[in-house]
């Protein structure tokens, strides 16, 4: 369970202990969609790039192999090889956002994969019964993914419903937490907090939630579309309604950037696709700015990526080699580039701790939040 070691003004230090192991917070959780990082980095990499959780997606892997498979294999732990905590989302974004036809009743969802189109149900207790055959450490609640702008009418009916579904995750957990068979029967279950960008539906909603005592809370449904000085402002009202002695964890962000503003507000737990998927494209985060490999100016520059970073691409390979393998279309230049971008957001987050144990979390924020946000 979650421990709050200290604050810094609203920033939290603390550990998160599960029965796969513990979570130095804040923490970035590194995304691995359908069981790997896109990429080509697999389970024995992500240990050497400071990986403390992997994220794994509920949708995805219900679709292919599907969860039964993952049960039979042992789980999801197990089948990936990844041997510390794995976080999995409940399907709910993916349905919102991937399916191209879908019907919402109080039920559930009932749409059409984004792979064959054949017709799917998936509701609270399917959403569960998943991601107990996956065997996560960490379940997500399912909730309905709202798009942004939403009517204001439409997303308090959909905050009511998503609690009323959250209450219906909470029982079908503990049910089958109770079971012979279950793959981790102390699985943890998280809450999502929901209601766009109207603050007022945002702090009703978490009120709620937290009455219903979940492991700990997400705040979902921001990072799609909005402004970041919106997506900060409806963090600053929610983050006073969530219970202090359980963790926080913002879903889908973000920038580095973003990760240091939101831990500032008191977020504890991150995702996002950003640092795989920009390195696929040939930009590398660095604690300069954000490097673009593809630019001619890096062909017969030497230095490694990043001459601050102990990573193992930059203990071995320099730009010029990188802006290679990008222009000769192979595929090492988004596995290295990968690598690189996992390692420096975990050292990010190992940055941010330190600074936090050391009392000076303002002074780290005021030194590099502008280099931060860079691009060279």
């Amino acid at each position: 369970m979650y421990k709050l070691l200290k604050n810094q003004g609203a920033a939290r230090r603390g550990k998160l202990e599960t029965v796969h192991g513990t979570v130095e917070t804040p923490a970035f959780m590194n995304v691995a969609t359908a069981g790997a990082i896109k990429g080509a980095v697999d389970a024995w990499d992500l240990r050497e790039l400071k990986c403390q959780v992997q994220l794994c997606n509920t949708y995805h892997l219900h679709l292919r192999p599907g969860d039964e498979t993952v049960k039979q294999l042992g789980g999801i732990r197990r089948f990936t090889g990844w041997q510390g905590p794995v976080l999995t989302d409940s399907g709910g974004f993916q349905v919102f956002s991937l399916a191209k036809l879908r019907s919402i009743q109080e039920e559930g969802v009932t749409f059409a994969s984004h792979i064959d189109g054949r017709r799917i149900f998936m509701g609270p207790e399917e959403s569960i019964r998943i991601q107990s055959n996956l065997g996560s450490t960490i379940a997500m609640a399912f909730d309905e993914c709202v798009e942004n702008p939403a009517p204001y009418e439409y997303a308090k009916s959909s905050c009511a419903r998503t609690a009323r579904w959250l209450e219906r995750c909470q029982s079908e957990m503990a049910r089958l937490n109770a079971q012979e068979g279950t793959v981790n029967p102390r699985q943890l279950l998280f809450g999502i907090n929901q209601g766009c960008t109207f603050a007022d539906l945002r702090i009703e909603h978490m009120k709620r939630i937290a009455d219903l005592d979940c492991d700990g809370y997400a705040i979902g449904g921001l990072a799609v579309g909005e402004t970041a000085a919106e997506m900060y402002h409806i963090i600053e009202a929610v983050e006073p309604h969530m219970p202090k002695d359980k963790i926080r964890y913002l879903m889908g962000v973000g920038t580095p950037v973003n990760i240091l503003e939101a831990v500032g507000r008191g977020i504890d737990l991150f995702d996002c696709v950003m640092p795989s998927r920009n390195a696929r494209h040939g930009h590398a985060f660095t604690m300069e700015g954000c490097r673009n490999l593809l630019n001619a100016k890096y062909t017969l520059d030497e230095a490694p990526l990043d001459e601050s970073c102990g990573c193992p691409v930059c203990q071995r390979f320099s730009r010029a080699y990188l802006h290679h393998l990008f222009k000769a279309g192979e595929m090492l230049a988004m596995r290295l580039t990968v690598m690189h971008n996992l390692y420096f957001y975990n050292s990010l987050m190992e940055k941010i701790r330190d600074a936090l144990d050391k009392g000076d979390f303002e002074g780290f924020y005021r030194e590099n939040r502008e280099k931060l946000g860079r691009r060279i």
